[in-house]
Protein backbone atom coordinates (compact mmCIF):
# COMPACT_ATOMS: atom_id res chain seq x y z
CA UNK A 1 0.00 0.00 0.00
CA UNK A 2 1.25 2.95 -1.02
CA UNK A 3 2.30 5.84 2.00
CA UNK A 4 -0.43 8.66 2.43
CA UNK A 5 0.61 11.67 1.63
CA UNK A 6 0.19 13.91 4.61
CA UNK A 7 0.46 17.77 4.86
CA UNK A 8 3.27 18.55 6.81
CA UNK A 9 4.87 16.13 3.84
CA UNK A 10 4.43 19.52 2.19
CA UNK A 11 6.65 21.81 4.66
CA UNK A 12 9.65 21.95 2.44
CA UNK A 13 8.16 22.78 -0.71
CA UNK A 14 5.61 25.29 1.00
CA UNK A 15 8.48 27.12 2.37
CA UNK A 16 9.86 27.46 -0.70
CA UNK A 17 6.98 28.47 -2.63
CA UNK A 18 6.44 31.56 0.03
CA UNK A 19 9.80 32.40 -1.35
CA UNK A 20 9.24 32.27 -5.07
CA UNK A 21 6.13 34.05 -4.53
CA UNK A 22 8.29 37.36 -4.13
CA UNK A 23 9.24 36.72 -7.79
CA UNK A 24 5.55 36.86 -9.17
CA UNK A 25 4.67 39.88 -11.26
CA UNK A 26 2.72 41.88 -9.08
CA UNK A 27 -0.04 44.88 -10.30
CA UNK A 28 2.88 47.57 -9.45
CA UNK A 29 5.15 45.47 -11.93
CA UNK A 30 2.29 45.16 -14.40
CA UNK A 31 1.29 48.82 -14.47
CA UNK A 32 4.60 49.98 -15.45
CA UNK A 33 5.01 47.01 -18.40
CA UNK A 34 1.55 48.95 -19.51
CA UNK A 35 2.79 52.48 -19.01
CA UNK A 36 6.51 52.21 -20.13
CA UNK A 37 7.00 54.65 -23.04
CA UNK A 38 8.83 51.91 -25.08
CA UNK A 39 8.21 48.22 -26.64
CA UNK A 40 11.62 47.79 -25.62
CA UNK A 41 11.54 49.28 -22.04
CA UNK A 42 8.54 46.98 -21.11
CA UNK A 43 10.50 43.81 -22.39
CA UNK A 44 13.28 44.79 -20.12
CA UNK A 45 10.84 45.31 -17.35
CA UNK A 46 9.84 41.40 -17.54
CA UNK A 47 13.40 40.25 -18.07
CA UNK A 48 14.09 42.03 -14.43
CA UNK A 49 11.19 39.54 -13.24
CA UNK A 50 13.24 36.51 -14.65
CA UNK A 51 11.71 36.19 -18.24
CA UNK A 52 13.61 36.19 -21.31
CA UNK A 53 13.45 38.69 -24.43
CA UNK A 54 9.69 38.77 -25.60
CA UNK A 55 9.02 40.14 -28.70
CA UNK A 56 5.37 40.88 -29.52
CA UNK A 57 6.20 41.01 -33.22
CA UNK A 58 6.46 37.67 -33.55
CA UNK A 59 3.66 35.87 -31.53
CA UNK A 60 4.92 32.23 -31.97
CA UNK A 61 8.26 33.19 -30.73
CA UNK A 62 6.31 34.84 -27.87
CA UNK A 63 4.50 32.19 -26.78
CA UNK A 64 7.25 29.41 -27.07
CA UNK A 65 9.23 31.31 -24.73
CA UNK A 66 6.48 31.69 -22.60
CA UNK A 67 5.67 27.88 -22.76
CA UNK A 68 9.27 26.83 -22.15
CA UNK A 69 9.21 29.07 -18.63
CA UNK A 70 6.00 27.49 -17.97
CA UNK A 71 7.79 24.02 -18.56
CA UNK A 72 10.74 25.37 -15.99
CA UNK A 73 8.17 25.95 -13.39
CA UNK A 74 6.76 23.15 -13.63
CA UNK A 75 9.79 20.54 -13.82
CA UNK A 76 11.42 22.79 -10.93
CA UNK A 77 8.52 21.80 -9.03
CA UNK A 78 7.98 18.09 -9.65
CA UNK A 79 11.02 17.54 -8.19
CA UNK A 80 10.02 18.66 -4.62
CA UNK A 81 6.37 18.13 -5.29
CA UNK A 82 5.25 14.57 -3.05
CA UNK A 83 2.48 13.81 -4.87
CA UNK A 84 3.08 14.16 -8.96
CA UNK A 85 -0.70 14.45 -9.41
CA UNK A 86 -0.72 18.13 -8.54
CA UNK A 87 1.50 19.15 -11.41
CA UNK A 88 -0.06 16.82 -13.92
CA UNK A 89 -3.16 18.51 -12.80
CA UNK A 90 -1.83 21.65 -14.93
CA UNK A 91 -0.68 19.61 -17.72
CA UNK A 92 -4.18 17.77 -18.67
CA UNK A 93 -5.93 20.75 -20.62
CA UNK A 94 -2.74 20.33 -22.84
CA UNK A 95 -3.05 17.08 -23.71
CA UNK A 96 -6.60 17.27 -24.94
CA UNK A 97 -6.43 20.41 -26.44
CA UNK A 98 -3.24 18.41 -28.99
CA UNK A 99 -5.95 15.67 -28.95
CA UNK A 100 -8.72 18.43 -30.92
CA UNK A 101 -6.04 20.05 -33.04
CA UNK A 102 -4.71 16.12 -34.16
CA UNK A 103 -8.14 15.38 -35.30
CA UNK A 104 -9.22 18.19 -36.50
CA UNK A 105 -6.27 18.10 -39.28
CA UNK A 106 -6.91 14.87 -40.00
CA UNK A 107 -10.86 15.32 -40.83
CA UNK A 108 -9.42 18.55 -42.94
CA UNK A 109 -5.95 16.92 -44.63
CA UNK A 110 -3.58 19.08 -43.46
CA UNK A 111 -0.91 18.98 -40.38
CA UNK A 112 -1.60 19.90 -37.10
CA UNK A 113 1.83 20.85 -36.35
CA UNK A 114 1.27 24.78 -35.48
CA UNK A 115 -1.69 24.16 -33.31
CA UNK A 116 0.12 21.59 -31.29
CA UNK A 117 1.45 22.61 -27.79
CA UNK A 118 3.89 20.49 -26.36
CA UNK A 119 3.17 21.26 -22.70
CA UNK A 120 1.16 18.42 -21.94
CA UNK A 121 2.05 14.91 -19.74
CA UNK A 122 2.59 13.24 -23.03
CA UNK A 123 4.87 14.71 -25.55
CA UNK A 124 2.25 16.35 -28.57
CA UNK A 125 5.21 14.33 -31.06
CA UNK A 126 4.30 10.96 -29.56
CA UNK A 127 0.49 12.03 -29.37
CA UNK A 128 0.11 12.67 -32.06
CA UNK A 129 1.34 9.79 -33.47
CA UNK A 130 -0.37 7.71 -31.22
CA UNK A 131 -3.74 9.12 -32.60
CA UNK A 132 -3.02 9.53 -36.40
CA UNK A 133 -1.76 5.71 -36.45
CA UNK A 134 -4.88 4.82 -34.08
CA UNK A 135 -2.44 2.78 -32.04
CA UNK A 136 -4.51 4.67 -29.01
CA UNK A 137 -2.94 2.05 -26.12
CA UNK A 138 -0.03 3.95 -26.42
CA UNK A 139 -1.39 6.50 -24.16
CA UNK A 140 -3.01 6.63 -20.82
CA UNK A 141 -5.50 4.87 -20.23
CA UNK A 142 -8.24 7.99 -19.62
CA UNK A 143 -7.27 9.85 -22.42
CA UNK A 144 -7.10 6.81 -25.42
CA UNK A 145 -10.58 6.62 -24.18
CA UNK A 146 -11.24 10.05 -25.01
CA UNK A 147 -9.52 10.07 -27.99
CA UNK A 148 -11.96 7.22 -29.47
CA UNK A 149 -14.89 8.53 -28.34
CA UNK A 150 -13.93 11.97 -30.12
CA UNK A 151 -13.03 10.16 -33.20
CA UNK A 152 -16.31 8.20 -33.40
CA UNK A 153 -18.14 11.72 -32.41
CA UNK A 154 -16.22 13.27 -35.62
CA UNK A 155 -16.92 10.25 -38.08
CA UNK A 156 -20.43 9.96 -37.05
CA UNK A 157 -21.20 13.69 -36.82
CA UNK A 158 -19.06 15.47 -39.42
CA UNK A 159 -19.22 18.23 -36.50
CA UNK A 160 -15.78 19.51 -34.68
CA UNK A 161 -18.01 20.99 -32.11
CA UNK A 162 -19.85 18.21 -30.82
CA UNK A 163 -16.18 16.41 -30.71
CA UNK A 164 -14.98 19.26 -28.62
CA UNK A 165 -17.34 18.68 -26.04
CA UNK A 166 -17.05 15.21 -26.19
CA UNK A 167 -13.42 16.23 -25.43
CA UNK A 168 -14.29 18.96 -22.74
CA UNK A 169 -16.43 15.93 -20.68
CA UNK A 170 -13.70 13.56 -20.74
CA UNK A 171 -11.27 16.66 -19.14
CA UNK A 172 -13.30 17.52 -16.88
CA UNK A 173 -13.86 13.88 -15.75
CA UNK A 174 -10.38 13.15 -15.18
CA UNK A 175 -9.70 16.34 -13.39
CA UNK A 176 -12.61 15.64 -10.88
CA UNK A 177 -10.80 11.99 -10.12
CA UNK A 178 -7.83 13.05 -10.19
CA UNK A 179 -8.89 15.31 -7.62
CA UNK A 180 -11.10 12.72 -5.81
CA UNK A 181 -8.00 10.17 -5.66
CA UNK A 182 -6.02 13.01 -4.32
CA UNK A 183 -8.66 13.33 -1.05
CA UNK A 184 -7.36 17.16 -1.70
CA UNK A 185 -10.87 19.06 -0.80
CA UNK A 186 -8.63 22.44 -2.32
CA UNK A 187 -8.34 20.63 -5.32
CA UNK A 188 -11.57 19.32 -5.78
CA UNK A 189 -13.14 22.69 -5.31
CA UNK A 190 -10.91 24.23 -7.64
CA UNK A 191 -12.45 21.50 -10.47
CA UNK A 192 -16.27 22.61 -9.06
CA UNK A 193 -15.19 26.10 -9.68
CA UNK A 194 -13.73 25.68 -13.29
CA UNK A 195 -17.09 23.73 -14.14
CA UNK A 196 -19.44 25.66 -12.90
CA UNK A 197 -17.70 28.83 -14.80
CA UNK A 198 -17.49 26.58 -17.70
CA UNK A 199 -21.12 25.95 -17.77
CA UNK A 200 -21.58 29.50 -17.48
CA UNK A 201 -19.98 30.08 -20.66
CA UNK A 202 -21.68 27.54 -22.13
CA UNK A 203 -25.11 28.77 -21.51
CA UNK A 204 -24.30 32.22 -22.47
CA UNK A 205 -22.80 31.31 -25.49
CA UNK A 206 -25.48 29.13 -26.54
CA UNK A 207 -28.19 31.61 -25.77
CA UNK A 208 -26.06 34.13 -27.88
CA UNK A 209 -26.29 31.84 -30.68
CA UNK A 210 -29.70 31.14 -30.73
CA UNK A 211 -29.56 27.72 -29.64
CA UNK A 212 -32.44 25.90 -27.91
CA UNK A 213 -32.40 24.09 -24.74
CA UNK A 214 -32.11 20.60 -25.78
CA UNK A 215 -28.33 21.93 -27.50
CA UNK A 216 -27.55 23.44 -23.85
CA UNK A 217 -27.98 19.97 -22.24
CA UNK A 218 -25.59 18.37 -24.48
CA UNK A 219 -22.86 20.67 -23.62
CA UNK A 220 -23.84 21.14 -19.81
CA UNK A 221 -21.36 19.40 -17.61
CA UNK A 222 -21.75 16.92 -14.53
CA UNK A 223 -20.06 17.91 -11.34
CA UNK A 224 -19.82 21.73 -10.83
CA UNK A 225 -21.04 23.37 -7.05
CA UNK A 226 -24.40 24.03 -9.41
CA UNK A 227 -26.20 20.59 -11.02
CA UNK A 228 -26.42 21.46 -14.75
CA UNK A 229 -29.87 20.58 -14.47
CA UNK A 230 -30.40 23.76 -12.71
CA UNK A 231 -27.95 25.96 -15.27
CA UNK A 232 -30.35 24.35 -18.10
CA UNK A 233 -33.42 25.31 -15.86
CA UNK A 234 -31.78 28.81 -15.87
CA UNK A 235 -31.72 28.97 -19.37
CA UNK A 236 -35.11 28.43 -19.98
CA UNK A 237 -36.22 30.81 -17.31
CA UNK A 238 -33.45 33.55 -17.66
CA UNK A 239 -33.17 33.67 -13.99
CA UNK A 240 -29.16 33.64 -14.49
CA UNK A 241 -28.13 36.16 -12.11
CA UNK A 242 -30.49 34.60 -9.42
CA UNK A 243 -28.98 31.42 -10.30
CA UNK A 244 -25.82 32.97 -9.43
CA UNK A 245 -26.05 35.47 -7.04
CA UNK A 246 -24.82 33.32 -4.18
CA UNK A 247 -21.87 32.10 -5.58
CA UNK A 248 -18.56 33.22 -6.79
CA UNK A 249 -19.65 34.06 -10.49
CA UNK A 250 -22.21 36.63 -9.29
CA UNK A 251 -20.52 39.12 -11.00
CA UNK A 252 -19.51 36.90 -14.18
CA UNK A 253 -23.10 36.23 -14.26
CA UNK A 254 -24.84 39.66 -14.60
CA UNK A 255 -22.22 40.30 -16.68
CA UNK A 256 -23.30 37.53 -18.97
CA UNK A 257 -26.81 38.66 -18.67
CA UNK A 258 -25.56 41.78 -20.26
CA UNK A 259 -23.97 40.18 -23.17
CA UNK A 260 -27.26 38.72 -23.33
CA UNK A 261 -28.49 42.05 -24.00
CA UNK A 262 -26.19 42.31 -27.02
CA UNK A 263 -23.00 44.05 -24.95
CA UNK A 264 -19.60 42.38 -24.72
CA UNK A 265 -18.56 39.03 -24.29
CA UNK A 266 -14.65 40.30 -23.19
CA UNK A 267 -15.82 41.83 -19.72
CA UNK A 268 -17.78 38.52 -19.00
CA UNK A 269 -15.03 35.61 -20.09
CA UNK A 270 -12.31 38.25 -17.85
CA UNK A 271 -14.95 37.53 -14.77
CA UNK A 272 -15.21 33.53 -15.28
CA UNK A 273 -11.58 33.36 -14.99
CA UNK A 274 -11.14 36.09 -12.14
CA UNK A 275 -13.85 33.92 -10.29
CA UNK A 276 -11.58 30.56 -10.68
CA UNK A 277 -8.64 33.02 -9.89
CA UNK A 278 -9.92 34.59 -6.54
CA UNK A 279 -10.70 30.49 -5.62
CA UNK A 280 -6.74 29.73 -5.84
CA UNK A 281 -5.98 33.06 -4.37
CA UNK A 282 -6.96 31.68 -0.69
CA UNK A 283 -4.07 29.03 -0.81
CA UNK A 284 -2.14 31.90 0.29
CA UNK A 285 -3.26 31.90 3.43
CA UNK A 286 -3.02 28.58 3.40
CA UNK A 287 0.81 27.82 5.73
CA UNK A 288 1.35 24.03 4.02
CA UNK A 289 0.16 21.39 1.70
CA UNK A 290 -0.92 20.85 -1.29
CA UNK A 291 -2.60 24.30 -1.49
CA UNK A 292 0.10 26.76 -1.81
CA UNK A 293 1.13 24.34 -4.40
CA UNK A 294 -1.66 24.72 -6.19
CA UNK A 295 -2.24 28.34 -5.83
CA UNK A 296 1.92 29.17 -6.96
CA UNK A 297 0.82 27.31 -10.20
CA UNK A 298 -2.34 28.59 -10.82
CA UNK A 299 -1.05 32.21 -10.05
CA UNK A 300 1.85 31.79 -13.13
CA UNK A 301 -0.74 30.25 -15.28
CA UNK A 302 -2.36 33.80 -14.94
CA UNK A 303 0.82 35.63 -14.91
CA UNK A 304 1.87 33.78 -18.71
CA UNK A 305 -1.68 35.04 -19.85
CA UNK A 306 -1.64 38.54 -18.51
CA UNK A 307 2.30 39.19 -20.29
CA UNK A 308 0.26 37.94 -23.69
CA UNK A 309 -2.57 40.56 -23.09
CA UNK A 310 0.04 43.41 -22.21
CA UNK A 311 2.20 42.33 -24.80
CA UNK A 312 0.33 41.71 -27.52
CA UNK A 313 -2.54 44.94 -26.18
CA UNK A 314 0.92 47.23 -26.35
CA UNK A 315 1.57 45.74 -30.02
CA UNK A 316 -1.48 46.32 -31.51
CA UNK A 317 -1.69 49.90 -30.16
CA UNK A 318 -4.67 49.22 -27.42
CA UNK A 319 -5.31 52.15 -25.04
CA UNK A 320 -4.19 51.51 -21.61
CA UNK A 321 -7.63 51.79 -19.94
CA UNK A 322 -8.73 48.87 -22.40
CA UNK A 323 -5.91 46.32 -21.64
CA UNK A 324 -5.72 47.11 -17.60
CA UNK A 325 -9.41 46.20 -18.09
CA UNK A 326 -8.50 42.82 -19.68
CA UNK A 327 -5.84 41.82 -17.28
CA UNK A 328 -6.72 38.62 -14.80
CA UNK A 329 -7.30 38.74 -11.31
CA UNK A 330 -5.56 36.21 -9.71
CA UNK A 331 -1.79 37.50 -9.48
CA UNK A 332 -0.08 39.32 -6.23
Amino acid sequence: MAKKIKDTDYLAISARIKAMETGLLTRERMEQVLEARTDEEAVKILQECGYPELDARSPEAMDAALSAAREATLSDLADGAPDPRYIDIFKLKYDYHNIKAVLKAQAMNTSPDSMLMDMGRVPAAELKEAVLSGRLDELPESLAAAAAEARDVLDSTRDPQLSDVALDRRFYQEMAAVAEQTGSAFLEGYVKIQIDAANLRALVRTLRMGKGGEFLKTVLLEGGGISADAVAAAGSSGALQELYGPTALQAAAEAGAEALRGGPLTDFEKLCDDAVGEYLAGARFVPFGEAPLLGYLAARETEYTNIRILLMGRGAGLPAGVIRSRLRSGCV
